[in-house]
């Protein structure tokens, strides 16, 4: 086993433990900082399949922003930080085997994949793939749509958002 291989198998371990914390835990808070260790996680993953843009993107935009924004928004509009409700769903069994099903499923499909042993190949000297990316993106051939179409929806969830928050007085 390689030096790679064994980090990946620490962060994918410490990935898949986080994520846990974040469905199991019952302070909100700290789902939110959960969340925010799994997603670092999942940076490192990036990090070593040397994808080093979405590395920084996945720290720049899941965690620099929409983790620090739920966890400030979690705070500032709870007055009452204490849960004062019942803390776990009756029929939690039922989400549970769901779970497992979803898994036993996932690895029956996965058993005959041969893509497990296979390496990729090395990218070029040369390669550019944010400039490659940035072409995807504006290129009508590509996905100039799907970019447009989120740009309006976080658009629209914008003006939803300064809607609600507008209060009334």
């Amino acid at each position: 086993m390689t030096g790679a291989q064994i980090i990946f198998l620490v962060v994918a371990l410490y990935t898949l433990g986080s994520a846990l914390m974040v469905v199991t835990t019952r302070n909100l808070v700290h789902a939110a900082l959960w969340l925010v260790s799994t997603l670092f996680g999942v940076a490192v993953v990036y990090a070593l399949l040397n994808a080093s843009f979405i590395a920084v993107v996945q720290v720049v935009v899941y965690i620099g922003a929409i983790a620090i924004l739920f966890i400030f928004a979690v705070m500032l509009t709870r007055k009452d930080m204490r849960d004062s409700g019942q803390q776990m769903n009756k029929s939690w069994w039922a989400g549970a085997l769901v779970a497992v099903l979803a898994f036993t499923g996932l690895v029956f499909l996965l058993s005959g994949w041969s893509g497990f042993t296979k390496t990729a190949a090395e990218l070029p000297a040369g390669f550019d793939a944010v400039g490659l990316l940035g072409e995807a993106l504006v290129s009508p051939e590509a996905y100039v749509l799907p970019f447009e179409v989120a740009s309006v929806l976080l658009l629209a969830a914008l003006v939803g958002a300064v809607y609600v928050a507008f209060n009334k007085k």
